[in-house]
């Protein structure tokens, strides 16, 4: 079981910077999300795009300021449990709870941090029959966590976006066989990626079928085959594969946040502006997941809330004890 302080679930721009003011506290933070990297949504979604409302920063590109919130980070050691997600939470007692994730993982914590945005990013899950049913390890997967794991092995990737092209190019030297299956006959990715795929296509590194949608996966304890349509013809064909990683997206949704006798206002978490706590003592909610009277959705507030939660959240561990507050450009950050 991991043991800290803190446990954050989501490891986006807010949930980092709660990492640094945290540890000025001497409290030591653990990350939950469910994505298979740090960055939430500016890494998933928009690396490149420039953000231009980070004080300091006229502008700065969304991975970057992701990079330089954990290079802000590093000297507090955070720990990280990435593709993962936070199923149930259970309140013992006052700074003990215990949150165990979708692959069992468990987390002791003291206090508990909700920063995850706009909720638990969910995969958007094609209709294709028998799917559910080789999920969970058994060759059906919605992101890729360890691309080793497909070495020497089939796989069939699904998709016509950034995701799908990324991939397919970086594992054509992975798997022993790839197949790039596209219902359309034009990507959504960025050309230089689409035009790389094509010579893979052409120098039979990959196999690309477009105008092409999965009817079926086929296996018994494992997933063996895809029964894919051309869309055009209606001419039905099995691939022999391993594995199967539909990307159509990703769609944020609250999850079993919902279940934590939280108080919600539609898909966000009430809390009390004092610190940022929730109804129940010890779960605080920070960032775009959050609600309350003139709430604006930008990652400077979600900063602020951040660090007024740090110190309420020390108060909370460490009842009766007094804290006095000094500047960084006193006593610096010291590593833990």
């Amino acid at each position: 079981m991991i043991s800290t302080d803190l446990v954050i679930i989501g490891a986006g721009p807010v949930g980092l910077f709660a990492i640094f003011e945290a540890g000025l506290l001497k409290m030591r933070c653990h990350l939950v999300d469910y994505l298979p990297q740090i960055g939430g949504q500016l890494s998933e979604i928009y690396p490149k795009k420039p953000i231009y409302d980070i004080p300091g920063f006229p502008s700065v590109l969304a991975q970057e300021l992701v990079d330089n919130l954990m290079k802000q980070a590093e000297p507090f050691k955070p720990s990280f449990t990435l593709g993962e997600r936070i199923e149930s939470l259970e309140k013992r007692d006052e700074r003990d709870f215990i949150l165990t994730t979708n692959m069992g993982t468990q987390i002791h914590a003291k206090v508990v941090v909700i920063a995850a945005g706009l909720g638990c990013f969910e995969p958007r899950k094609p209709e294709i029959a028998g799917l559910e049913k080789f999920e969970n390890g058994k060759g059906v997967n919605y992101m890729i966590l360890d691309p080793e794991k497909y070495r020497n092995q089939k796989m069939v990737i699904a998709g016509g976006g950034d995701s799908a092209l990324d991939w397919a190019i970086f594992l054509a030297d992975v798997c022993s066989e790839l197949t790039l299956v596209h219902r359309s006959e034009s990507f959504r990715g960025a050309p230089d990626s689409v035009n790389k795929v094509m010579r893979l296509a052409e120098t039979g590194k990959i196999k690309l079928l477009l105008n092409t949608n999965i009817l079926s996966v086929t296996g018994d304890d494992k997933l063996n085959s895809v029964e894919l349509i051309n869309a055009k013809t209606q001419e039905k064909n099995t691939i022999i594969t391993d594995h199967l990683i539909p990307l159509f997206g990703l769609s944020p949704k609250l999850g079993p946040i919902e279940n934590w006798g939280l108080n919600l206002d539609k898909n966000a978490i009430e809390v009390n502006t004092d610190d940022y706590s929730t109804n129940v003592s010890g779960i605080y909610a920070i960032g775009d997941i959050n609600t309350y009277k003139n709430k604006l959705k930008l990652i400077l507030c979600g900063f602020h809330e951040a660090s007024l939660m740090s110190h309420s959240a020390y108060k909370y561990i460490n009842p009766g004890i007094k804290y006095t507050m000094k500047y960084t450009t006193v006593q610096g950050v010291h590593e833990f």
